[in-house]
């Protein structure tokens, strides 16, 4: 079996279009790419989790409300007392509170969350652009000779 050697044609740029590319450039640009991937795929995330819980919604209701057909069947053979089930609903209530509470103190914590990232990354833009004005203006004290 043959190799087949594959020739990529690359014009290379001339040195004095290479010199013009910055390494700051090249990270921003690569940085920008990425976080703007990233940004554009949340409507994707949104979409699809909206989606999940929608379809465990439905099929929750489905599936319970055939059970509370058997339910009543199965109470009434035993002759159960559906007073029983006053302390059965404080019972799911008190779990269903507990876990409301739950979300949001999550939902809070990652709002938090967001709002620490977004005040370090600020604190950050203002150090560096601080150091840059430092680094500009002590370049700028060295002649060429």
């Amino acid at each position: 079996m043959e190799t087949e050697k594959r020739t990529v044609n690359r014009i290379e740029p001339k040195t004095e279009e290479k010199s013009k590319i910055s390494i700051c450039d090249l990270t921003k640009n690569n940085a920008s790419e990425i976080l703007q991937k990233m940004e554009y795929q949340i409507p994707i995330y949104l979409q699809g989790y909206t989606d999940l819980f929608s379809k465990y919604l439905h099929s929750f209701n489905t599936a319970f409300a055939t059970c509370r057909i058997s339910e009543k069947q199965f109470f009434d053979k035993l002759g159960i007392d559906h007073h029983v089930m006053d302390e059965i609903e404080e019972y799911w209530n008190f779990a269903k509170n507990l876990t409301m509470i739950q979300i949001e103190t999550c939902s809070k914590f990652v709002r938090d969350y967001v709002d620490f990232r977004i005040s370090t990354i600020d604190s950050l833009d203002k150090s560096v652009t601080s150091a840059l004005e430092y680094y500009s203006k002590s370049l700028s004290k060295f002649d060429k000779k």
